[in-house]
């Protein structure tokens, strides 16, 4: 019939079909649905847990459910901030200290075998002490993938403790801006020991800048792994979201990395639109624990005949499979910026297409 309703189904799915009269309340449900919850923005927000875990209320209007359980959530609040936070903060300021310290005093020796190998046991030693400070329990899997030196480690990005989960197991170059204050002091004593790669603001606007300068790092292979975080922004430990090209198209050999939390412990994911890094950290600090697997992929390089953004594209969805994880090809950048143009206009494109060639069929 010319009126009757479509059942629920994709645009392709819809538009193979006689057209209809109510195609229009289908696309117009199409788009309230996406409006109410669609595939982008929820990545942004902590994913909702089956249950209560003791550490914030499910629903914050239920202040009271019952006797017993407000009693044991009481003595939860106990344990975390009385008992667990005083001890990991303590081991969190002792590994920061000699992160420092250590560093700084490995800058002064001359470049050598035995300075690498200090400074290697200094991150180590002082990165497995702040993952202590987090009660951060690690599974890796298939340790035969760990990257080697000369290469490029990329991984899903859910918080900025992402580096500490990882580089308990192995020493990394780390990529970033260069920043003030404690975190800067940070870097500099860092970079003293290790070639990290710390790029001005300046440098970050400029693309073939800072794509020279890895890519002379990759080129050393006697240098650390580099370490990058394709998405460019951290996502809610359900997804992938599309990876940025340019670490892609540095060269060399890509070690993919999966890394999936479990939520039922501590909600991992950094919010950073509503809550400042020490508010994050505080948070952590307060939870049960880190409970997360990191699974090491087999390398991979470019394939003949393939691009950078295909590359990339390829790498995201082996890390999305290993993972368990939804594999998106929005933009995270989307977090904080507006759809472009172009996304726009693929879309038109799509459903103009759809309608021509449809109708062209319909006349023949």
């Amino acid at each position: 019939p010319f009126l009757e309703p479509r059942a629920s189904g994709s645009m392709q799915e819809v538009l193979g079909q006689q057209f209809a009269l109510s195609d229009v309340l289908f696309f117009c449900k199409k788009g309230l649905e996406s409006i109410v919850d669609d595939q982008v923005t929820q990545r942004f927000s902590s994913e909702e847990l089956a249950s209560w875990n003791l550490l914030t209320r499910t629903n914050q209007n239920f202040r009271y459910i019952s006797l017993r359980l407000t009693i044991i959530w009481g003595v939860g609040v106990f344990i975390r901030y009385g008992v667990l936070f005083p001890l990991r903060f303590t081991l969190a300021i002792i590994g920061l200290s000699w992160l420092v310290i250590g560093t700084t005093l490995v800058g002064f020796l001359p470049d050598s075998s035995v300075k690498n190998w200090l400074s290697e046991l200094v991150h180590l030693t002082c990165y497995r002490i702040c993952a202590r400070g987090l009660s951060a329990t690690v599974h890796y899997h298939n340790k035969e993938n760990r990257p080697q030196k000369g290469g490029i480690c990329v991984a899903n990005h859910t918080t900025p403790i992402d580096v500490v989960i990882l580089a308990n197991d192995g020493c990394y170059a780390m990529v970033g801006q260069v920043h003030g204050g404690l975190l800067g002091v940070i870097q500099r004593s860092m970079v003293r020991s290790c070639p990290h790669v710390w790029f001005e603001r300046s440098e970050m606007k400029d693309r073939h800048a800072v794509t020279s300068r890895l890519r002379a790092h990759v080129a050393a292979k006697t240098k650390l792994p580099i370490l990058i975080f394709p998405e460019g922004t951290c996502i809610n430990n359900t997804s992938v979201m599309m990876f940025k090209k340019g670490s892609f198209e540095i060269g060399g050999t890509i070690y993919p990395v999966a890394i999936k939390y479990d939520p039922r412990f501590g909600d991992a994911f950094w919010n950073s639109s509503k809550f400042n890094m020490v508010n994050y950290l505080l948070r952590m600090m307060t939870s049960w624990a880190i409970v997360v697997n990191v699974w090491y992929l087999p390398p991979m390089t470019l394939q003949d005949g393939e691009d950078a953004a295909q590359f990339a594209n390829r790498v995201k969805s082996a890390i999305a499979h290993q993972g368990g994880l939804l594999d998106l090809d929005w933009d995270g950048g989307l977090k904080r910026g507006k759809v472009k143009d172009s996304f726009k206009e693929e879309q038109q494109k799509m459903y103009s297409s759809l309608i021509v060639g449809h109708n062209g069929i319909n006349n023949l």
